[in-house]
């Protein structure tokens, strides 16, 4: 048979498996029946509920606007799948294309997504994390459960970690007029994603909003009471607090464990693939029949270095799912490669944070518009004499024009005179980045490797 014949055989009655019952397993699934596919599609899924919505658990949710079970993705189209709910993957079997799962059965398919995405990471201590009131927020049930806890008014919520779902998270307790302790290991909040200087801004806006942040120190222990309710926090400067609860929010864990053995070169970073979306095995070779895409995949990008990225982005899981699903039912010749513009945004304490590019890849800031002292200005992120990123505190009409600049790879500082330039916007600062080699949570960017070429590429972005 031709490749052709194959293909298009293939496309009529071919078994095409997707692992991860999420954002990207969903829009990768309606973009395959989008794209032609005709044949088995099935959806495997850890979780016993359909496809739902993370963004609003952390901010809607929290604050009772939002039930925890209104959050269902909406569907762009019948999907006319296979649903395995509540069966978490277990294991891979490349030469054999079969998926085994947690109730002892196995898939076979022609193709294979993988889609898996990050789990919140615990409290390390496990008889700690078992404590009655420890919280994570990752899905649902989390939601609806700490959801449950706040709107009970505890006396104190301690959040660890400052990151942005942290942060969030402080957001919606003092909204809700709770009072609220954050500690954070780092200088400030948000440090791990924008760098000190915008984490000065982030530290501000807490304290403002009444939150008691304290930064630069470790909770070193959580105790409970004879009834095995979480009580009291101690921390590394010694001091300790009374909190009846603890939510943990330090980062997350991408889903890998159960491709250990399997050939796949996955590990703590993710799924290493290409930017056409397939996977590498262990020998550094792509494969031709397995897919990644949203934040468990790491992929090469062009605009930076080369650089693999691991994005824990919204928008990047969909785009990232849509191209993957091109390239499963394509010719070679026909297939695309994945690059999107990194970008997220988050709302906390009144202001509207957004950003785009790669701000943990720079080495220096500044101020083009706005001030930091009134919180709210865009500010561009440079690295080796070019524009990486900017972000924006209430000021995201200027996001379009910073996205062409890192695009075209425009030097940095930039050339242009700014029309709102503040006295501490007039020269670049070290942008305030923690050290690399040490653990962090609070990116939401991983750069987890690079290429050794050093070629400047012209960045075309397909716009509708």
């Amino acid at each position: 048979m031709s490749v052709d014949g194959y293909l298009e055989a293939f496309r009529r009655s071919g078994s095409i498996v997707i692992v991860g019952a999420s954002l990207a397993g969903l829009r990768a699934a309606e973009a395959l029946r989008d794209e032609g596919f005709t044949g088995t599609l099935t959806m495997v899924g850890d979780e016993p509920h359909e496809p739902y919505d993370r963004p609003p658990l952390s901010k809607q949710v929290l604050l009772g606007k939002v039930p925890a079970d209104h959050t269902a993705l909406p569907r762009r189209r019948a999907v006319d799948a296979q649903w395995r709910l509540g069966t978490a993957a277990t294991g891979l079997d490349l030469a054999g294309k079969r998926v085994s799962l947690a109730d002892g059965d196995a898939v076979e398919y022609d193709r294979l997504l993988i889609a898996t995405g990050v789990r919140a990471r615990p409290w390390p201590h496990e008889l700690e994390a078992d404590l009655d009131g420890v919280f994570v927020l990752r899905t649902r049930d989390d939601a609806a459960q700490l959801h449950h806890r706040l709107k009970a008014g505890p006396h104190r919520v301690l959040v660890i970690g400052a990151g942005f779902t942290g942060s969030e998270i402080a957001s919606a307790c003092r909204e809700r007029e709770l009072p609220v302790t954050v500690a954070e290991r780092g200088a400030a909040p948000l440090v791990g994603a924008l760098g000190g200087v915008v984490g000065e801004v982030a530290a501000e806006l807490q304290r403002a909003h009444g939150v008691d942040l304290r930064c630069g120190v470790q909770v070193t222990g959580l105790e409970g009471d004879s009834a095995g309710r979480v009580r009291r926090a101690h921390f590394s400067d010694g001091t300790a607090v009374e909190v009846e609860v603890v939510v943990v929010a330090l980062g997350a864990t991408r889903n890998t464990e159960w491709l250990a053995d399997s050939g796949l070169g996955a590990g703590p970073r993710g799924i290493a693939c290409d930017a056409g979306c397939r996977a590498f095995d262990v020998r550094g070779i792509v494969t031709d029949d397995v897919f990644v895409a949203g934040d468990v995949a790491r992929s090469p990008h062009p605009l930076f270095g080369y650089q693999f990225l691991s994005l824990e982005h919204w928008g990047n899981a969909v785009a990232q799912a849509e191209i993957a699903a091109h390239n499963m039912v394509s010719a070679s010749t026909d297939r695309l490669p994945h690059l999107w513009m990194p970008s997220f945004w988050s709302a906390q304490f009144g202001v509207n944070i957004k950003s785009v590019g790669v701000p943990p890849m720079a080495d220096q800031i500044l101020v083009t518009q706005g001030s930091l002292a009134e919180h709210r200005f865009t500010a561009a992120y440079g690295y080796q004499g070019r524009v990486i990123a900017a972000v924006t505190f209430d000021q995201a009409k200027w996001l379009d024009f910073y996205e062409r600049q890192i695009e075209q790879a425009a030097p940095f500082p930039p050339e242009f005179p700014t029309v709102d330039r503040r006295p501490e916007g007039m020269r670049p600062v070290a942008a305030g980045f923690p050290d690399p080699s040490l653990p962090s949570h609070g990116p939401t960017v991983t750069l987890s490797g690079h290429s050794p070429t050093d070629r400047r590429v012209s960045f075309s972005p397909h716009r509708a």
